[in-house]
């Protein structure tokens, strides 16, 4: 025997791997619940995540047409930062005003209020709002 085997312990007990054909069998975890644990709880944050993206896009998309809507309208004044305007159709026009609907004959769209970035926020639309057929006719 050399002075290294004698000082040096069995190396093959310290293995991740049987090093001899007497060694005891290796066998796999079985991960099949681990494996399905995590598909279901990524599959539902991420379902989550696409119906908020969703729900977002859709407000977006809104934000947008209503913005292009406004801006697209007659408006024979220029509109004050945080004052609350009145978005009429009139005989087929938009017509942005400062009139509200109790003082005029027409019924509003809705209310809206310009932004400090140049944006028309929605304050409250009419109960009967068919906001398709609004949009498509301004296309």
């Amino acid at each position: 025997m050399d002075s290294e085997s004698l000082s040096t312990p069995n190396k093959g007990a310290f293995m991740p791997y049987p090093v001899s054909t007497l060694s005891p069998k290796i066998v796999p975890n079985d991960l099949t619940n681990f494996k399905t644990r995590g598909i279901s709880k990524v599959e539902r944050e991420l379902e989550q995540k696409l119906v908020e993206m969703r729900e977002q896009y859709i407000k977006t998309i809104d934000q947008f047409n209503w913005n292009k809507l406004i801006y697209e309208a007659e408006i024979n004044f220029e509109p004050v930062i945080g004052q609350i305007y009145y978005l009429y159709d009139i005989r087929g026009k938009h017509t942005l005003s400062m009139i509200s609907p109790e003082d005029w004959i027409y019924p509003a769209l809705g209310q809206f209020r310009l932004n400090a970035d140049q944006q028309w926020e929605i304050i409250e639309l009419a109960d009967n709002i068919d906001k398709e057929r609004i949009f498509q006719a301004n296309a």
